[in-house]
């Protein structure tokens, strides 16, 4: 007997939430994304002082505070914050909530590469300076990569699965893929997806700097973020958060909710073919896409558009961009937003998938902001100097992370 293939059900997106150095809530951030010739959001930290990296893309009109309270501080770290400020913008956008929900049917996936990173520094130097018991009680639930989605969860109230992700600048694309898997499993009927991610921590930059993978071009921060240009020399750090709810398409429905895009495909794939955990791989790139356009029965020709990992160092566009182009061909339009976000680590995937949905909303494909030169040997259509009107049904997001992490995600248009 000849086995029938029963097609997964299809999974919509209902709502966004954004917080990044280009602003705080989606319309903020997409008017500055695909309107502003140049980032507003760099800024020089004081623990970065005098080292060779010394900026960092940061969050400016933002009230911690005010937006969730004392409890904020006691309970969570930045990045948890973070979180919980774009899961909040989703879940509004989406007409979600404890009153209109099953919460047991509702998951949270939320990955970040380093979670209370900054916090976990603080708190050894004060063991370092006063002795073990000087160390907060806290250091530990505040630490924890899982503390953006816990707090996500408690904050909106939900009791399903609550999960989180960790696979360095691949977390948010591959927390949006583990709750594709959740809601095509039967799991929950609705997620609240993404990435997040805020880290000051100067010990990480002076790595950072040593390893040849931070920007250092110190003489104009502004203009240091250049992905796909021919004097790219390397990334700049941002912190930020971006948040999708996903639903099982039948569930939208039964409640007359507006989708904004269909989730149609997840791959991924292990860069195990490289002897550096921080080379990237051709073939994992390849074998992430490719998995990714079979698992959403979508052809390599039916792609207009890419939102590329695109971080500015110098072999991870070349390498992707080559990729990119054995798979695609000519045709798709490539941008990198993080000219616009700075590379915000675990958090850049949750992003840059709320930043592709827009762009199938609107037609309309970002500038990768900062490119002056291509680089002649990027073999790419990548847009510059000003977004781009054009005709958008189906596109995929890319990222790749130190570790051999590779992750892409298609979405089409509704």
């Amino acid at each position: 007997m000849t086995a029938v293939k029963r097609e997964p059900p299809a999974v919509v997106v209902t709502g966004l939430g954004l917080v990044t150095a280009a602003g705080v809530g989606v319309k903020e951030t997409w008017s500055q994304v695909t309107t502003a010739s140049v980032p507003s959001g760099v800024r020089r930290p004081h623990t970065l002082q005098d080292l060779p990296c010394d900026f960092m893309y940061t969050i400016g009109d933002l009230d911690i505070d005010a937006v969730l309270g004392v409890a904020s501080y006691r309970l969570m770290d930045r990045f948890a914050q973070l979180a919980v400020v774009a899961a909040r913008e989703a879940v509004a956008d989406a007409r979600l909530g404890p009153d209109t929900w099953d919460s047991t049917r509702v998951a949270v996936v939320i990955g970040s590469a380093h979670g209370g990173l900054d916090f976990y520094d603080e708190q050894h130097q004060v063991l370092l300076d006063r002795g073990a018991r000087r160390v907060s009680p806290r250091l530990a639930p505040l630490s924890v990569v899982n503390g953006a989605a816990g707090s996500v969860a408690r904050d909106c109230g939900t009791m399903g699965p609550s999960l989180a992700v960790a696979t360095a600048c691949s977390s948010g694309t591959d927390a949006i893929g583990t709750a594709l898997h959740l809601l095509r499993a039967g799991a929950c009927d609705i997620a609240i997806a993404g990435g997040a991610e805020s880290m000051f921590s100067r010990a990480f930059f002076a790595g950072g700097c040593n390893t040849k993978a931070l920007s250092t071009y110190t003489a104009d921060p502004a203009r240091a973020c250049r992905p796909f240009d021919v004097d790219r020399d390397g990334f700049v750090v941002g912190e930020g958060a971006g948040v999708l709810v996903l639903e099982r398409a039948e569930h939208a429905r039964a409640r007359c909710a507006l989708s904004r895009a269909v989730l149609r495909g997840y791959g991924a794939a292990s860069s195990s073919d490289v002897s550096s955990p921080v080379a990237p791989s051709e073939k994992g790139i390849e074998l992430a896409l490719r998995a990714a356009l079979a698992d959403a029965d979508v052809d390599p020709g039916e792609i207009q558009h890419v939102n590329a990992h695109g971080t500015a160092t110098v072999m991870n566009d070349l390498v992707e961009a080559t990729v990119l182009h054995r798979v695609f061909g000519d045709e798709p339009l490539v941008t990198s937003t993080k000219a616009m976000t700075g590379h915000t680590l675990g958090a850049a995937g949750g992003i840059e998938a709320a930043f592709t949905v827009l762009a199938l909303e609107d037609q309309l494909v970002p500038a990768t902001v900062n490119l002056k030169t291509q680089d002649p040997r990027v073999p790419v259509d990548v847009v510059a100097h000003a977004a781009k009107t054009a005709r958008l049904d189906c596109a995929v997001s890319t990222s790749l992370g130190f570790g051999g992490h590779n992750a892409a995600l298609v979405f089409t248009r509704v």
